[in-house]
């Protein structure tokens, strides 16, 4: 076994990312990355921090012929751990990549759904269409497309059942796994930092239209198209967000990074967030079939997402 591998199953064992592994020793992640890639080998300085890190001895690190073994950490030893070959992660991050675009695409026609709805309903404040055609083609139109976003939620879940192992359970990747996962990673690496970026300026631009409009006209259907156009460039925001998050998730799944190391894994996670968004939801679609003012509903949004942040943030920080 070289050099490189020891340090991956070493590290797994241990429970730490890449990004921990670093700290402890000083080095950037980009330096373990190279380490685990053999890419690069570490100076001897950082192989007797290695050793003492994980328990081994210097030789057991540096001399390929050794494959004896190494101490296990008591939550995992190498025969427990499911172990992920070459062809199993290719087909899971194919997977991913074939799914990503149309699940974004599906969120993203759910936050466009009540458009037809509200334009409609704009007409029919004009006199141009009768409310009760407007009332009925709108939510015929917002539970169509609910409902095929559903349909493509419902199909990625089940094709994804194999893969859910990949969020629960510790892995042990073969020969040349991680290489090529930290290898793909890093040539995504700018296209995701880029689709982030930009998602972050479209939402915090995306109130532009209904400000500039407030201020200009109180026109009911100027005030709605405002409000279509902000839903729209979130809807794009989201887009990105989700698209590129999915594959970058999927790295870190079998890299055992970010939010899926080993001892995340560990830790049972909350379905609020999903319980959160459904209630939201059932909130303003009730509030606005109440009402019928979906010109001034859609406000239930960005309050939610706000309170979203300081919850995830305010529980965050409790299980610290």
């Amino acid at each position: 076994m070289i050099l490189a591998n020891k340090i991956i199953e070493l590290r797994k064992k241990a429970g730490w990312s890449q990004e921990e592994l670093a700290d402890q020793l000083g080095v950037s992640r980009q330096a373990v990355s190279k380490w685990e890639g053999a890419q690069s080998v570490p100076d001897l300085d950082r192989v007797i921090a290695m050793s003492r890190l994980f328990g081994v001895s210097t030789d057991y690190l540096l001399k390929d012929e050794m494959e004896g073994e190494s101490p296990m950490l008591p939550e995992a030893s190498e025969s427990t751990l499911r172990r992920v070959s070459m062809e199993e992660a290719s087909d899971y991050l194919r997977h991913v990549q074939e799914h990503a675009k149309p699940v974004a695409l599906a969120v993203s026609a759910c936050i466009l759904s009540p458009i037809p709805l509200m334009l409609l309903s704009a007409l029919a404040d004009m006199n141009r269409l009768s409310e009760l055609a407007a009332a009925v083609t709108g939510i015929v139109l917002l539970l169509v497309t609910v409902a095929l976003a559903v349909v493509v939620f419902l199909r990625y879940g089940m094709k994804n059942e194999p893969y859910e192992y990949l969020e629960k359970e510790p892995i042990d990747t073969a020969y040349g796994v991680s290489g090529m996962v930290g290898e793909m990673k890093k040539e995504r690496r700018s296209k995701y930092t880029r689709c982030i970026i930009a998602g972050v300026v479209l939402c915090v631009l995306s109130p532009v239209p209904l400000l500039c409009t407030t201020l200009m006209t109180d026109i009911a259907i100027y005030v709605i198209a405002s409000v279509c156009a902000l839903l729209a460039i979130v809807a794009v925001a989201v887009y990105l967000f989700v698209s590129e998050g999915m594959v970058e998730g999927s790295f870190q799944r079998l890299l055992e990074e970010g939010e899926y190391t080993r001892a995340q894994k560990r830790v049972n996670r909350s379905p609020w967030p999903g319980v959160y968004w459904c209630v939201v939801t059932a909130i303003y679609l009730g509030w606005s079939f109440y009402t019928g003012d979906w010109r001034r509903t859609w406000m239930i949004w960005p309050v939610a997402g706000l309170l979203f942040a300081a919850l995830a943030a305010a529980l965050g920080a409790r299980k610290k």
